[in-house]
């Protein structure tokens, strides 16, 4: 029965819906039809019928004879008029494109705002001046460059009592360079200097002077120093100088470029015309060798100093300071550490305690001990070490380059000593390595002897005259490819810049790098003759062959002791100092 109703219900919705033109009339005047709304706008009715079913049909514009049906049957009839609708609709669709467009306006003025301050910012200076309160480094803070520290307390007594020396009539230097290696503390003692003076401290890098467009370094070099004479009495510290500071007209293409251009402006500021009372320039760099020469002059840079790596005892102040913070163990002993630390800067001494720090925390240990600092001194000194090689003939093969570099240089007197040997692999492609203990005094004084150059070049060679010995001169590899570019390259030097030859007493070569390419393209010439430079090659080859053999004949009596120390390294992996000795059994050295 259900289903009869339901099928009966669609049909008469279909019916419903096809509903013709004259049949709709027809129903309205039958009675069947509940009530109409007709909409003129849109010619159509919305018709509800007696079973509570809804339509709409289209009518004719003015159509009276559903308006008569209507009235003739009472059935109720609303007129719908929606053009008010349809007017505000179009009314808020235009505001909003209105917005719209005032937003986009809004937003490319602010854009190009944006831009025009950008444009006439870049003439401003992106110097940093640091806060007072922010200056807690003082000269007790750093330490291993006590000379430096001498001659920079007097800029702390320009800026705090100038009338000391103004009253005699001195003049306050402009400016003080710091050179020295990446690492030895230039920075700091700027920093420290701006903390003992108490004086604004303004901070920039040289780079940032230079941008593509042109005059724009000038522009930020007089805006530095307009900022810095409202200051006054202030310091600026031009970090990197060398970047904007290279000699002028080395360039390929001339010397008018916009380093060039910065370069001149910042001669004008520190002594040309304009007055720049109180305000001390310090700048550092490691390449003094490349600035110009009116950067360097008295009135500019009136003071020099050099700072060079630590000795051994700055190298003990050094660490204690970096140890301050740090729980260091009982038998810690710093001044052990600088003893081994030879050549190393105040940068590198922090990261040894810094690395040393990280491998205790690595191991859940509370205090820094020796072989944590054992393992940090390796992995800055060797290298990250990586697995240890399965393949025992390659391990042999190895371990007889190493010991013959280590047993060569136990044997001759006056070489630096041997300090650890290790066949582990090291990232980067060694197979092994052995490590020297430096002399410090000749590190110091920076003079080397004849011999002390031929005995490194025996040494150099004594992994290949190991390979020699033991395997033959059909079975060497190419592991002392790195030896044989040392020896190379100073051999060569001991004959054409050292006078260490036959070919007598003079320089052939001078020791620059080419360093400004574009001078250095036009001013090329050959610095000797042809035939001269056939004998520099022959003395060359006459040194290294010499070195060679003189490697060879020094292991060949040690023949046993080199298999006893080959065998234990294979064993042990790595051989320290003591160890070595130990088992060398060499008491004359």
């Amino acid at each position: 029965m259900d289903k009869a109703i339901a099928t009966a219900f669609s049909i008469s919705r279909k019916v419903k819906q096809g509903l013709s033109y004259s049949d709709l009339l027809k129903e309205i005047r039958n009675g069947n039809i509940v009530s109409i709304e007709l909409t003129p706008s849109r010619r159509e009715v919305l018709v509800k019928f007696a079973d509570g079913s809804k339509n709409k049909y289209a009518v004719l514009p003015n159509d009276q004879n559903i308006l008569r049906a209507a009235q003739e049957s009472g059935t109720p009839l609303s007129v719908s008029n929606i053009r008010q609708q349809e007017a505000l609709a179009g009314v808020l669709g235009n505001v909003g494109i209105i917005l719209m467009i005032i937003f986009a306006l809004s937003f490319l003025l602010r854009r190009s705002a944006n831009i025009a301050n950008k444009a006439m910012g870049f003439g401003q200076s992106k110097s940093t001046i640091k806060p007072l309160d922010e200056l807690q480094i003082h000269f007790e803070d750093v330490e291993g460059v006590e000379e430096a520290k001498e001659e920079l307390r007097e800029i702390v007594t320009f800026l705090k009592q100038p009338e000391n020396y103004t009253k005699l009539g001195a003049r306050i230097p402009k400016g003080f360079l710091l050179v020295g290696p990446p690492g030895t503390g230039k920075t700091l003692l700027a920093k420290a200097i701006a903390g003992e003076a108490g004086v604004p401290f303004f901070t920039i890098s040289a780079s940032e002077f230079v941008e593509l467009f042109v005059g724009v370094g000038a522009s930020r070099v007089r805006d530095l120093f307009k900022k810095a004479k409202e200051k006054a009495p202030c310091l600026i510290f031009i970090d990197e100088i060398d970047s904007v500071g290279r000699q002028r007209g080395a360039g390929i293409g001339g010397g008018n470029d916009e380093r060039e251009q910065t370069l001149n402006q910042l001669l004008t500021e520190m002594d040309g015309f304009g007055d720049n009372s109180g305000i001390i320039i310090i700048a550092a760099t490691n390449r003094s060798d490349i600035l110009d020469s009116a950067l360097m002059r008295p009135g500019r840079f009136d003071r020099r100093i050099e700072i060079g790596l630590p000795d051994r005892k700055s190298r003990e102040k050094i660490l204690s300071v970096h140890a301050r913070t740090r729980p260091l163990s009982e038998n810690v002993l710093m001044e052990e550490w600088a003893l081994k630390t030879p050549g190393f800067s105040g940068a590198d001494l922090a990261n040894l305690i810094n690395e040393a720090a990280i491998y205790t925390a690595r191991n859940n240990d509370k205090k820094i001990t020796n072989k944590y600092l054992e393992m940090a001194f390796e992995r800055i000194t060797l290298g990250l070490q990586k697995s240890p090689l399965l393949d025992n003939s390659k391990k042999r093969l190895i371990a007889y380059h190493e010991i013959g570099h280590a047993l060569v240089a136990t044997l001759i007197k006056g070489c630096d000593q041997v300090d650890k040997i290790s066949i582990l692999p090291i990232a980067g492609g060694m197979g092994g390595v052995t490590r020297f203990i430096p002399d410090e005094e000749r590190m110091d004084s920076g003079l080397v002897t004849k011999s002390y150059l031929l005995n490194s070049l025996i040494i150099s060679l004594g992994g290949r005259a190991a390979e020699i010995l033991v395997f033959g001169s059909n079975e060497i590899t190419q592991g002392a490819s790195g030896d044989l570019e040392r020896v190379g390259e100073l051999a060569r030097a001991m004959v054409t810049r050292f006078g260490f030859s036959s070919l007598g007493p003079i320089a052939l070569e001078s020791d620059n790098s080419q360093v400004f390419l574009g001078r250095d393209l036009i001013n090329k010439r050959s610095e000797y003759a042809e035939s001269t430079g056939r004998e520099i090659d022959k003395q060359v080859r006459i040194i290294a062959s010499m070195s060679l053999e003189k490697a060879i004949k020094i292991l060949e009596p040690h023949r046993d002791t080199m298999d006893r120390l080959v065998d234990a390294l294979i064993n042990e992996e790595i051989l320290d100092r003591v160890r070595f000795m130990e088992l060398a059994n060499i008491t004359n050295v």
